[in-house]
């Protein structure tokens, strides 16, 4: 009943817990994009349903995985995500049921250098992550991809597991990459303005750190909104840059 997906690339240090934690699935199928590392070994250990694509992007990514899904419900994780065996009897509970929810959306606990942020707006995260396959598809977005469903959605209580930062210097590579689409995206939207690259940042720190109440998570809270602020500084600097740089061109 259930096709349960991951798309992975360079993930043995995650892989083997994450499809651990969804061995109950009717079917596990694993999209990697040439691993140079043991995840793909790691993976035959728990399907034969695996299948090695170029990088695409993560909504093409997410798309190909769902194309392959022969369940009637799909349950896609990412390699650092983990379904709890709260979650996963919740799952199995509300399938049964017979309701005519065409989705779900699942509460999200992220931690943070090993410590689970309560807020800066990271819980409860909800994310779609349960969901009719005929009823879904992939909104096709550089950033901010995620699966679209076509009719009513219902919500569980139990987590997902989401061990997102585990050291500074990587979670700094990914800001630096996340904020390059993001910035490929504003440029394309609007005119990027002093008052963007001046103010936002700062309105970011405001909102995260005191409306959202990360100051309630300590040093950790506050490392979280400085990468928030990170991010938004350098989306701004970078769309500004295409930007200029196109007008240099006309």
């Amino acid at each position: 009943m259930i096709s349960a997906t991951v798309i992975c690339k360079n993930e043995e240090e995650n892989i083997r817990e994450c499809l651990e934690s969804i061995r109950w699935a009717d079917e596990i199928i694993v999209v990697d994009s040439f691993s140079k590392d043991k995840t793909v070994e790691i993976a035959k250990e728990f399907t034969d349903k695996i299948y090695e694509i170029k990088w695409l992007g993560y909504a093409k990514q997410r798309e190909f995985a769902l194309s392959k899904a022969s369940m009637e419900w799909v349950f896609p994780l990412d390699a650092d995500e983990r379904c709890t065996p709260e979650l996963k009897d919740e799952i199995l509970s509300e399938i049964k049921s017979g309701n005519n929810f065409a989705g779900y959306r699942i509460p999200r606990k992220s931690f943070f250098l090993g410590k689970f942020i309560k807020h800066c707006g990271w819980y409860p995260g909800y994310q779609t992550r349960l969901f009719l396959k005929d009823k879904t598809f992939v909104a096709d977005r550089l950033v901010h991809e995620g699966y679209e469903i076509k009719g009513e959605m219902g919500f569980l209580k139990n987590n997902i597991l989401h061990y997102t930062v585990n050291s500074i210097s990587d979670y700094m590579s990914r800001v630096n990459h996340y904020s390059t689409l993001q910035a490929v995206e504003k440029a394309e939207k609007k005119k990027i303005k002093f008052s963007d690259i001046f103010f936002r940042p700062a309105a970011s720190y405001i909102q995260q750190f005191i409306f959202k109440k990360g100051f309630l998570d300590g040093i950790y809270g506050l490392m979280v909104t400085n990468f928030d602020v990170i991010t938004n500084m350098l989306t701004y600097m970078k769309a500004w840059e295409l930007q200029h740089k196109s007008n240099k061109k006309g």
